[in-house]
């Protein structure tokens, strides 16, 4: 996650003069949004069809991207929904993969202009996103402007939902077999954003092949043979981060 103390931001200390009101601010963030909404597109077209090819109606995977706009979460929604997961072993497996959204939100309200109100907040808090954090927590002004993040956030959902819906028109004029192939885009995709991060970092790792152990032992065991799929992700998740936690915290204090 990317830093806000701003000692660590280029040229934090600069203050960038602004020119017109709100509306100037949220073009300004619209404009600074493009790259994202360019990597979002085709993210949210896989998410589309894997929605489709799972049998889904059209109107949940609309809704999902509508509603909860996180990609993960969605991804792994679908998946549990295909499980036959319970409603509230979805929402709990959400609330964890999001639970960092809570921090970034958190910080980036210190970045904010004073006077910001509560509405404004909460409007700002649903848009952010991974990337959106990102750009925002990098921006060289000392505060940014609420209508900035405003607009950050509006085109990184938009293409989102855009993409959502491109893909839920495309899987309608695929072959069946081909739909029923997108079951392992979930897959991929997770692969594709772990291994690089594996190879970076000896915690990502651990922690990761940690939680695959556990699963599979919550999978394998025979006295876990009544937990459902849900709660053996919920179950391995939560160890192999609380696990990670204690170790490597005790490594950074003896450091």
């Amino acid at each position: 996650m990317p830093s806000l103390n701003r000692h660590t931001r280029p040229e934090a200390t600069l203050v960038e003069p602004r020119h017109g009101g709100v509306s100037a601010d949220i073009r300004r963030g619209v404009t600074a949004g493009i790259p994202i909404a360019i990597g979002y597109v085709p993210i949210a077209i896989a998410f589309g069809l894997l929605a489709k090819s799972s049998g889904l109606p059209n109107w949940v995977g609309m809704a999902m991207s509508f509603f909860v706009f996180a990609g993960a979460s969605q991804f792994v929604g679908v998946n549990l929904l295909v499980l036959g997961a319970g409603f509230g072993e979805i929402v709990l497996t959400t609330l964890i993969l999001n639970f960092r959204h809570f921090l970034m939100s958190a910080a980036l309200s210190q970045r904010l202009e004073t006077n910001v109100t509560k509405k404004w907040l909460a409007l700002i808090a649903f848009g952010v996103t991974d990337e959106t954090f990102g750009v925002s927590a990098l921006r060289s002004e000392a505060k940014l402007a609420k209508g900035f993040v405003l607009g950050l956030n509006v085109i990184a959902y938009t293409a989102w939902n855009a993409g959502t819906w491109i893909g839920l028109f495309i899987a309608e004029g695929l072959p069946e077999a081909l739909k029923n192939s997108m079951g392992i885009a979930l897959y991929a995709m997770f692969i594709g954003l772990l291994l690089p991060s594996m190879k970076r970092s000896r915690e990502v790792m651990t922690i990761a092949l940690l939680a695959a152990a556990i699963h599979a032992l919550l999978r394998w065991l025979p006295i876990f043979a009544g937990l459902s799929a849900g709660w053996t992700i919920i179950i391995a998740t939560v160890l192999s981060a609380a696990a990670g936690a204690a170790i490597f915290t005790k490594e950074a204090n003896r450091s």
